[in-house]
């Protein structure tokens, strides 16, 4: 007599080495080593792709950065949203507008030996007043619609406004302001 069910049965007939658990730690070991390689591999590629000067390299930057502000204004804004969305916007825009003027300045634009900080700061800081005017209106505006809008919904409309005042940032940043290059005759 057998006391294992058919579907039993058929697991040790099809598969007889996985009962063995060091020959199955020894495949999974295998898999995981070569998807951690491939992995490995494909994260350096990017990470090497991400450093070059080009513009599509540079706008990624650009946008993780931003990316990485706005996480930044959410979590402020989340946090002060009980002083009133206004006060919160104020606080939660000049923290991270400050942080990704920075991070622009020494990763995206790698601006750090011809900008200094505070240079940097007061050169962005028309496009951010433009920026907090044009998502103040925004949120004053969504506020008169709805009365009292998620926070979610209110966190994603500054994203949204930002994200296109960021975009016009970066071309202007990319092709206008850029320093021009000396030539030599």
């Amino acid at each position: 007599m057998n006391p294992l069910s058919p579907t039993e049965r058929t697991v040790v007939v099809t598969c007889p080495s996985l009962l063995r658990p060091a020959a199955a730690a020894e495949v999974l070991g295998d898999l995981t080593r070569r998807q951690a390689e491939r992995m490995s591999g494909t994260t350096a590629s990017l990470a090497n792709w991400l450093r070059r000067e080009e513009t599509l390299a540079q706008f990624a930057r650009f946008v993780l950065v931003g990316t990485a502000a706005t996480v930044v204004y959410a979590v402020l804004f989340i946090a002060l949203e009980r002083e009133g969305y206004l006060a919160a916007h104020l606080v939660g825009t000049a923290i991270s507008t400050a942080l990704a003027n920075e991070m622009h300045r020494r990763l995206t634009f790698r601006a750090e030996e011809r900008v200094g900080w505070f240079t940097a700061q007061v050169e962005a800081g028309g496009i951010t007043v433009l920026g907090l005017v044009a998502t103040s209106a925004a949120l004053g505006w969504l506020d008169s619609l709805t009365g009292a809008a998620p926070v979610l919904l209110q966190i994603g409309l500054v994203a949204a406004v930002t994200a296109f005042i960021g975009l016009m940032r970066f071309l202007a940043l990319r092709w206008i302001f850029r320093p021009r290059q000396v030539r030599t005759a």
